[in-house]
């Protein structure tokens, strides 16, 4: 398929694949289950991509992510370094809440993760922010902890596009773990320095695919922990969802007002 190269050709299709997200029955029992697809929102246009998980129960309901808890933190984190959700594109893994929040399976991975590329394709961040271990391991298609790596700043092909990635710590991990949320901010603040490098230089067809950038090289002892960082899912909620794990306080609400350049047009898209 050709890869449409001006913003306005990327940005409509974009829209084509979230009316076809709206439809997909890959999963049949997500779809038994969901409310609606999360597809993702933001800027259309985004040198900023981050991604994340899995939808929550208040993603599911709004059709948004990261409108609960770890939302908040993660708006938080991005204005310390002078962002807003308006500059950057914020999608998931999966497309459709897990029941209970579960894991996502490893077949709900692979079915869903071509709209994940497909969005990574049309977009065309410089920046890729993976948030926790799911998308960390997709990614880098790699099983190694998020905690072995976090932090570390590597040269990635994904698809036609070489990418400058940084793995950090699923914001509900800090919603855990207070001590978490200082980890959090000395890796957000490495995004303001990748962001002015501009687009890395784009090599042949898989050259750049697992070639460490400017991080550290990740040792073969590190390759067998698969284990998921202390506090980032427990059992009695998932500060996804806000609403379980404190009832009465609410999502937050979207953003309103005019979309800034390049977002997307909510109405058209149906995301919020």
């Amino acid at each position: 398929m050709a890869r449409p190269q001006s913003p306005e050709a990327r940005r409509e299709a974009l829209k084509e694949q979230y009316a076809s997200a709206r439809a997909c029955t890959r999963c049949p029992h997500l779809v038994a289950t969901r409310t609606q697809v999360v597809f993702g929102a933001g800027n259309a246009d985004a040198d900023l991509m981050f991604v994340g998980e899995a939808p929550g129960r208040d993603e599911d309901l709004k059709g948004i992510p990261f409108v609960g808890r770890a939302g908040r933190l993660l708006e938080s984190l991005l204005a310390e370094i002078g962002l807003t959700r308006e500059d950057v594109f914020i999608a998931n893994v999966l497309k459709c809440r897990p029941p209970d929040n579960r894991n996502p399976t490893a077949d709900e991975i692979e079915r869903c993760s071509p709209w994940l590329m497909r969005q990574l394709e049309l977009i065309r961040p410089t920046v890729v922010v993976t948030l926790g271990n799911f998308a960390t391991k997709l990614i880098r298609e790699d099983p190694t902890s998020i905690t072995r790596i976090r932090g570390r700043v590597e040269l990635r092909r994904i698809g036609t596009r070489t990418v400058r990635l940084l793995p950090v710590l699923h914001p509900a991990a800090a919603l855990y773990t207070p001590s978490n949320r200082e980890l959090l901010q000395s890796d957000f603040a490495l995004i303001a320095g990748l962001l002015a490098q501009g687009a890395p230089e784009q090599t042949g067809e898989g050259e750049a695919a697992g070639r460490l950038g400017e991080g550290e090289a990740v040792g073969e002892d590190d390759r067998a922990d698969e284990t998921r960082p202390v506090g980032e899912r427990e059992p009695v909620g998932d500060p996804r969802d806000g609403d379980r794990c404190e009832p009465s306080d609410e999502a937050a609400a979207p953003a309103t007002g005019a979309p800034a350049n390049g977002a997307l047009d909510e109405a058209q898209l149906g995301l919020f």
